[in-house]
């Protein structure tokens, strides 16, 4: 085995460090990460990757007020009583739960994004997991993270020259019990992960390597030589990470300790931010959202697993976001929520959801432009009994690159692969989403999906009367590639469209009837 290969293969070294009750070791990390450290000239923005690990039911996360008789009649063992949700617009609600989350939602600082998965959606937790860590298509099989990509060449010679006058402190710093492909890349271990599998410890610590008090003259053994070289650097970030803890006290209220894993895992990242780490990402991990029975209690569908991971994941945020506004850190840090896939829009018999695909994503801090991003899935225009895509989850990565980052077009494309139109997320910022919204008259909505598009795709369009409808789809050059028209009554249509003979760029469309008309763009990539 090369070293290289052994480096990208190894997971961890233990790090003689605790932060509450959490342990540390180095990890694979993405360049990516590192370059996320001097993207900006402020270098003073951070990200929070919060992963709901499972697959989050998003139909009882956010919940279709509007569509409650549906609602009410597929998911009849497990709908939550309409007089419970906690109310964000007459359309749309939070689980009875999030409390705190609606305190953010109302505050300005949360932002939903609804119908988010990508095209032909996997139901493997492991490979779903991969897709949204990678950022790939289904059908790409990737190594790196999504992150690992952008910056993969910029740091050859590390471990060698790392840390550094320039970067002393870890890239990025994960709590999980494993390190996650989204901060991989191809070089060696560049920052640290909160947690301490013993086996391992023992086997790269110096202490034991199965039996031996000393690395075996063999191939395995000068691999092992090799990890302890990184830990040894890695002590070096222990120090500074120790440093920060002590620097700073959390002054807010969290869960008591041991009551809340992802509220505990919060209070670390506040503490490290605000004692004056340089670390840009963080990521962090609340398991069991796998909830394929017993998701609610029969005689209390308010209570039951999924409503006390949503509390959790509430209180947590809640809280982390309390404590940066009081720590005067709050405008210079930006959380996100993901899952694998949703569940399917049908209960199953034992009282839960099985795999399935889109699900909202939350994305909060001061600088969100808070509200709703999309409409409220369709819980009768399903595909295959899964809800429709709004927005690839690739969109998302691409506004924070841009918006929140700062990268030019050329950087966050060599990310992502393709040029993802960007949602409204962040103040200050534009993107076609909000021109998408900007572009209507008289209540007419119309917008579509999958954007961007490779083959197929589907124009969803609402109308509040009757009239006569035409559809048209304009090319870069200002000519017409393709044209509906008929007369058709109030109400809300989907129209199929395939995409495979038009070539690859950005094409608009326009909704027109007799009293006023919407358009939007899209961008057709392979």
């Amino acid at each position: 085995m090369k070293r290289r290969d052994f480096i990208r293969g190894a997971t961890a070294v233990a790090l003689p460090l605790s932060l509450g009750g959490y342990s540390a070791r180095a990890m694979g990390l993405s360049p990516m990460l590192e370059s996320l450290a001097e993207l900006t000239a402020l270098a003073d923005r951070y990200l929070v990757l919060i992963q709901l690990a499972g697959g989050n039911d998003g139909i009882n996360t956010v919940i279709p007020l509007d569509q409650m008789s549906a609602y009410n009649s597929l998911r009849s063992n497990i709908a939550l009583p309409e007089n419970r949700v906690l109310k964000l617009t007459n359309a749309t609600g939070l689980h009875p739960s999030m409390v705190g989350m609606k305190s953010l939602y109302d505050a300005g600082n949360l932002a939903i994004v609804q119908g988010v998965t990508y095209p032909t959606a996997n139901f493997s937790h492991f490979r779903s997991t991969d897709i949204w860590m990678s950022g790939s298509d289904y059908n790409e099989y990737l190594s790196t993270g999504w992150a690992g990509r952008y910056l993969d060449n910029q740091f050859p010679n590390y471990p060698a020259d790392y840390p550094n006058a320039s970067m002393p402190d870890p890239l990025a710093i994960q709590i999980s019990s494993s390190s996650s492909l989204t901060l991989k890349g191809v070089n060696a271990p560049m920052g640290v992960s909160l947690q301490d599998p013993e086996a391992f410890n023992r086997l790269v610590s110096g202490t034991s390597v199965n039996g031996f008090t000393t690395t075996p003259d063999t191939a395995a053994g000068k691999q092992i030589t090799y990890i302890r070289q990184v830990q040894a650097q890695s002590e070096t970030y222990a120090k500074v990470i120790q440093k920060a803890n002590a620097s700073a006290k959390n002054l807010a209220t969290y869960t008591a300790a041991g009551v809340n894993p992802l509220a505990d895992q919060l209070a670390i990242v506040a503490r490290l931010i605000a004692g004056g780490l340089k670390t840009r990402v963080y990521m962090v991990t609340l398991g069991g959202f796998d909830t394929h029975a017993q998701q609610v209690v029969a005689t209390d569908r308010t209570l039951g697993t999924h409503a006390v991971l949503l509390a959790r994941l509430s209180e947590a945020m809640t809280s982390f976001q309390q404590d940066l506004k009081l720590l005067k850190m709050d405008d210079k840090v930006l959380g996100m929520t993901f899952s694998e896939f949703g569940r399917r829009v049908g209960s199953n018999a034992s009282s839960g959801t099985d795999h399935g695909s889109a699900a909202p994503v939350f994305v909060f801090g001061k600088s969100v432009k808070g509200g709703i991003i999309g409409t409220n899935p369709s819980l009768t225009s399903l595909d295959n009994g899964n809800l429709r895509m709004q927005y690839d989850f690739r969109q998302i990565y691409a506004s924070i690159l841009k918006q929140w980052f700062g990268t030019n077009n050329s950087e966050y494309s060599a990310v992502l692969g393709k040029d993802f139109t960007q949602l409204p997320l962040i103040q200050g910022t534009t993107s076609i989403a909000e021109e998408q919204q900007t572009f209507a008259t008289n209540g007419i909505r119309v917008q579509n999906y999958p954007n961007p598009v490779s083959t197929n795709t589907t124009f969803e369009y609402t109308l509040p009367y009757t009239s006569r409808v035409r559809l048209i789809v304009v090319d870069a050059q200002g000519h017409a590639v393709t044209t509906m028209e008929e007369q058709q009554a109030a109400g809300t249509y989907n129209i199929n469209f395939n995409a495979a003979s038009l070539a690859s760029g950005a094409y608009t469309y326009r909704l027109e009837t007799e009293r006023g008309w919407a358009s939007g763009k899209m961008i057709v990539a392979r």
